[in-house]
């Protein structure tokens, strides 16, 4: 039988079970209403019209006035409508020949009818009573049957669901447990262990395809034990053979493994060192100790291999194994553990050379161009003098055009100059006491003209009695010109930028935010970067995409922050700021 049909027969057994009780119930649950229903109907009435023509009696004199009587009358005639007891009829008559005749005005009868009268209301209240106890009594025993009949239906429920409950779950809860117990066994290599199951189902289709699968693993770990053998010595033989210097360490952190080429810079016999503790050997070998416990953020070490000083990028990688006997409620992740970390020296020493070599070209180009730069705007400038020769309008604008790419060269000369400086460590600053608004006035002057040549106002916030910064007051100048060259080029005519100066904390904050098309997100963390330039529709000049990063290199060496705040369709505002002096 399959899982599924055995699943529904015994939720449809759960069903009946449930129903066939509730059905109990509500038949004795109706079967007691209607019993408390009959006492109601049936005799609390005529208690109540006997009631009220007794207190006609005791409060009226024999004859009725017309109300009275009528009143008596419609309580009387209720009641022989309502006649429902055996010897009430007899009552009902007897009541009924008294108020006759004392409404009759026979004097002298008057009193036994009055007698008669209340002896008949008398019978009337007495039958209906007795007939309301009665009927409770059979309603009593009625809810006592109900009780009875309702705990015997609820204690064989019971027992019958418990029976279900907790034999029920196991026909899947045991084979599952099986398989879970047999899995483990799996993961230990445990590969002659097998599962046996006769029900007929899909757990005994399982149990084959896991079998089966047992002696496949099995066959496949008898098999290739010699090869996994073969694959450790080759990785062995190819860590010796890398040019890179590695060393491993167990989670014990004893030397676990390393080659050739890192025995060879640490000074240290591979063989012997294999398996001591590396906290002991670092007190002895200060490289080691440089390379496992690094006292600085930077990955690069220089040492001293090959007859010169070579450079070194270290990199670390932990040793994770999977867990595969993982404790329920964790996932295989969780449940890893370190088992030791892997170090790798990477020699960079070409490309460092590379760099090195890229940056002197850099700073003897920049240097070489400066020279015929100035000769050209030199040149450029005794032509533009009426003395030498008019010109016409089209060699003006020509002229023109030949300055402004002349001035262009001249900036990303000076520009990578400065890169050059910073590159090779030469950067050189000037620091002096002076004050915020000194540096914003410096800077705002020196793109004064290109502002009015657009009708850009500019819009300075600088907060009174600032306290004095220790800067370079000429390279900060530089950064504030820097950004608002870049605010006036992405800026529209007749519009505006704002420069903010202001304290925060024992910082100067200085920003300077324009009103243009804004930039992308995307873009916003590359910025700083060398030579990145955002892209553009073509209307606006780019520059050689080094003046931000000049910037941030310049604002970092004066323990300064720098950072950008933008959003397309809002502009952008650039800022940076400068700790208060001493």
């Amino acid at each position: 039988m399959k899982i599924k049909t055995k699943l529904r027969l015994g939720f449809g057994f759960l069903f009946i079970i449930v129903l066939s009780f509730g059905l109990i119930a509500l038949f004795f649950l109706n079967e007691l209403s209607d019993k408390s229903k009959v006492i109601l109907k049936d005799n609390y009435k005529s208690l109540r019209y006997v009631a009220s023509m007794r207190n006609i009696v005791d409060e009226h004199a024999f004859p009725l006035s017309p109300e009275v009587a009528q009143s008596f009358a419609k309580n009387l005639k209720d009641e022989g409508n309502n006649i429902t007891e055996s010897g009430e009829k007899d009552a009902f008559i007897k009541l009924e020949s008294s108020f006759n005749q004392l409404q009759n005005a026979n004097l002298s009868l008057q009193q036994k009818n009055i007698r008669d009268l209340r002896s008949a209301l008398q019978k009337i209240e007495e039958l209906n009573l007795k007939a309301i106890y009665a009927k409770n009594e059979l309603a009593n025993e009625a809810a006592g049957r109900a009780n009875l009949y309702i705990m015997i239906a609820a204690t064989l429920s019971f027992i019958i669901l418990f029976t279900f409950i907790v034999n029920f779950p196991g026909f899947v809860a045991n084979p599952l447990a099986e398989f879970s117990a047999a899995i483990r066994g799996i993961s230990r290599k445990n590969y002659k262990q097998r599962l046996t199951f006769d029900n007929n189902d899909e757990f005994t289709e399982l149990a084959d395809a896991f079998n089966g699968m047992v002696v496949k693993l099995n066959e496949w770990e008898n098999s290739n034990l010699s090869k996994l053998k073969s694959e450790k010595l080759r990785i062995e033989a190819i860590i010796a053979q890398m040019q890179d210097a590695i060393i491993g360490l167990n989670e014990k952190g004893e030397i676990l493994f390393l080659n050739h080429l890192a025995a060879k810079l640490m000074n240290l016999d591979e063989e012997k060192i294999v398996g001591q503790n590396a906290t002991e050997l670092m007190k002895k070998n200060e490289l080691l100790k440089r390379i496992i416990k690094p006292e600085t953020e930077d990955k690069t070490l220089k040492i001293y291999a090959d007859e010169k000083e070579s450079y070194f990028l270290l990199e670390n990688r932990e040793i994770i194994i999977p867990n595969y006997d993982t404790p329920e409620g964790k996932t295989l992740f969780e449940s890893s553990k370190s088992s030791g970390s892997v170090y790798v020296l990477k020699n960079i020493t070409q490309f460092k050379e590379l760099d090195e070599a890229k940056t002197n070209f850099i700073a003897t180009v920049s240097h070489e161009l400066k020279t015929p730069l100035s000769s050209i705007k030199m040149s450029l400038k005794l032509l533009n003098d009426e003395r030498v020769g008019a010109m016409n309008e089209e060699q003006s604008q020509l002229l023109s055009h030949i300055k402004e790419d002349s001035d262009r060269l001249l900036k990303i000369t000076s520009e990578l100059l400065d890169l050059s400086q910073v590159e090779t460590g030469n950067l050189k600053l000037t620091f002096a006491i002076t004050k915020p608004e000194d540096i914003v006035n410096y800077a705002i002057d020196a793109v004064k003209f290109q502002a009015d040549q657009k009708s850009i106002h500019l819009e300075l916030n600088c907060d009174k009695n600032l306290p004095n910064v220790n800067a370079d007051i000429q390279k900060t100048a530089w950064v504030l010109v820097n950004f608002l060259s870049n605010a006036l080029r992405y800026s529209s005519e007749k519009s505006k930028v704002v420069i903010d100066v202001f304290q925060k904390d024992k910082f100067i904050q200085f920003s300077v935010q324009d009103f243009g098309k804004g930039i992308d997100e995307k873009y916003q963390k590359r910025l700083f970067e060398r030579y990145f330039q955002v892209p553009t529709d073509g209307q606006n000049k780019s520059g050689s995409g080094l003046g931000l990063a000049i910037s941030k290199d310049f604002i970092e060496a004066e323990d300064g922050k720098i950072w950008v705040i933008s959003a397309i369709g809002e502009g952008s505002k650039f800022c940076f700021t400068l700790p208060v002096a001493g």
